[in-house]
């Protein structure tokens, strides 16, 4: 029989790697950090600018917001749907994400503005 000091943190470690992958931000932060986005986008439900408005985005379907008209051919291809993995990929490289896209942002390069700026989306729902 196996000692409960053993067997905690095996269970804990289990569990740990079982979760799926999602962003630990800081919504205030990541409200900083997404003043440099808003040049094209609000995460005002029906506001599109430049670009699409990021209302809703975590577990929307990629090219599906409302009004938007100009997605790339890459977008509407892609059949990406907005999960926190993909997100981090798109935000951190988004013509390495989906080559062909409008979007002319090089992306965050630090993980931790990533994980604020989808934090911040996460409430823009």
């Amino acid at each position: 029989m196996k000692s409960p000091q053993f067997v905690a943190p095996l269970l804990l470690s289990a569990v740990m790697f079982a979760a799926p992958a999602q962003a630990e931000g800081d919504a205030a932060a990541g409200q900083k950090t997404f003043a440099q986005c808003r040049t094209c986008h609000s995460v005002d439900a029906g506001k599109n600018g430049l670009g699409p408005s990021l209302h809703g985005i975590v577990g929307r379907k990629a090219a599906s917001t409302e009004g938007f008209k100009t997605y790339s051919p890459a977008m509407q291809n892609s059949g990406i749907t907005w999960t926190e993995e993909n997100l981090k990929k798109y935000i951190a490289d988004p013509k390495g994400f989906v080559p062909g896209n409008r979007m002319v942002f090089v992306g965050l390069k630090k993980p931790e503005d990533v994980d604020n700026v989808i934090a911040y989306l996460k409430t823009a729902k």
